[in-house]
């Protein structure tokens, strides 16, 4: 087991910069694939490569402001029940943690309670690993009162099952959300019987959250507004492109988990349709079970939604592990990724260079029907209109284009039209517009009695 050299091969412990205080150590202990396993028979991580692997969890730890000392692969053959590394390993980097003076250590897996509480006293220091780093992300970027209230959820389920054996030691308290210091709950936290009052009071104001929403989404419906969201790996640029597809300005940055908290912006279509676009939490692989339960009321949007948006980074060098994680979380919701309403975008294709996009464009030619692909920067707006013209079609697919003449002095049937319909053409002839308008079903047969409306041919 060697230090990781971004540039390559082993080398000496890298520095991250900054001052030394609140150093951190970074460790993947990944399985290793072993002779005569195939892919299917291995645990499907696996083929998510080592190198891209500790890098993602190297950017989680640097999104929460830690300072990097040493970032390493572990690997190993199997998980041992006592401290998940063999004990040769466990010793071994307890030099590494000496040397380098380390506060907190993140291993890049899903620890028990016994595994962590044991791996802390042989190294002495703080341990969080993946679904705690995960968390702690959560916790500090969460800004709205809905999203604090899931955060806290999720953190106290997690929680729960740590106190009675790895909680013993409360002198070294995991304030804030538990893990990185701040006031945080003192010893209340090792009585189980409060957190679980806590944690059925939050149930209770999520679930006056998910009835608000509910109100809202069929106060959509009324008008009617279709509902396009935006899914995706974290850092897949969901936010640049919403910003860019709504001329809004929500906090798009190069890290991960930027977004959290939903926001819902109008989506102005091609031929003057509305539509409403939601940007929702990015993705990750092995994302907590505990965050996935309790984001649910923030993620019903994509749940309700009449298209989905499945934004990918294709620059990135594991797209395509990535989007079996972001399919795999859909399936948890309940939504199958094959579906008729999801279109894949695959942005930043403003790195490549032209013989690279014109074999992506190849590719994407070659997609099947019902399950498109687009390729676009939202970075720079290249194919942001055949995307909207996409998205306009699609919502079309479910609604019903009609002919009807109106009297060109009729300003309050005209101003009616235009707030409840898509009005593809209009032209004034002899005093009155001929016009022809796309409508939702739910206001079809309003348009049909009122303006004697007929069907459009095809």
């Amino acid at each position: 087991m060697e230090p990781r050299n971004p540039e390559g091969g082993a080398d000496r412990p890298r520095s991250a910069g900054g001052n030394d205080s609140g150093r951190v150590i970074v460790i993947g202990p990944y399985l290793r694939m072993r002779r005569g396993d195939s892919e299917a028979q291995t645990d499907e991580h696996v083929i998510r490569g080592s190198e891209a692997r500790l890098e993602e969890a190297v950017g989680l730890a640097r999104a929460i402001d830690l300072t990097i000392a040493d970032a390493l692969i572990a690997p190993i053959s199997q998980i041992r029940p006592a401290t998940y590394l063999g004990k040769g390993k466990v010793e071994e980097i307890v030099g590494l943690i000496t040397g380098h003076e380390i506060e907190l250590v993140v291993m890049d897996c899903a620890l028990s309670p016994i595994q962590q509480r044991n791996l802390e006293k042989a190294w002495n220091t703080k341990v969080l690993d993946r679904t705690g780093l995960i968390l702690e992300i959560f916790g500090r970027r969460a800004k709205t009162k809905e999203g604090a209230l899931q955060v806290e959820l999720a953190h106290l389920n997690y929680q729960r099952s740590r106190l009675v054996r790895s909680w013993t030691h409360l002198e070294r308290q995991r304030g804030g959300f538990g893990f990185m210091g701040g006031p945080g709950e003192t010893q209340i936290e090792a009585d189980r019987r409060l957190i679980g009052d806590r944690i059925s009071r939050l149930e209770n104001e999520l679930k006056k959250v998910q009835a608000t929403r509910r109100l809202h989404r069929e106060g959509r419906k009324r008008v009617p507004y279709r509902v396009v969201a935006l899914v995706g790996y974290t850092n897949a640029g969901k936010s640049t492109l919403f910003n860019r597809l709504t001329r809004a300005e929500v906090q798009a940055a190069d890290m991960l988990f930027a977004t959290l908290d939903p926001t819902l912006r109008a989506l102005s279509l091609p031929h003057g349709g509305k539509a409403m676009l939601s940007d929702t939490v990015g993705f990750i692989s092995n994302l907590p079970t505990q965050l996935v339960a309790a984001f649910r009321a923030t993620l019903e949007e994509v749940l309700e939604a009449d298209v989905i948006l499945h934004v990918r980074d294709i620059s990135h060098e594991d797209a395509e592990a990535q989007q079996r994680d972001v399919d795999t979380v859909l399936r948890q919701l309940g939504i199958d990724p094959d579906a008729g309403r999801i279109l894949e975008v695959w942005n930043k294709i403003d790195r490549f260079d032209p013989e690279m996009r014109e074999n992506l464009t190849n590719i994407a030619a070659r997609r099947p029907p019902e399950r498109p692909c687009f390729l676009v920067s939202a970075e720079t707006g290249e194919g942001v209109d055949a995307l909207l013209a996409a998205i306009e079609d699609r919502l079309a697919a479910t609604r019903m284009t009609l002919d009807l003449s109106i009297d060109a002095a009729d300003g309050a049937g005209i101003s009616w039209l235009h707030r409840n319909s898509e009005v593809l053409n209009k032209e004034l002839h002899d005093g009155r517009y001929d016009m022809t308008v796309r409508v939702d079903e739910t206001k079809r047969d309003i348009v049909v009695s009122r303006f004697d409306a007929v069907p459009h041919p095809m």
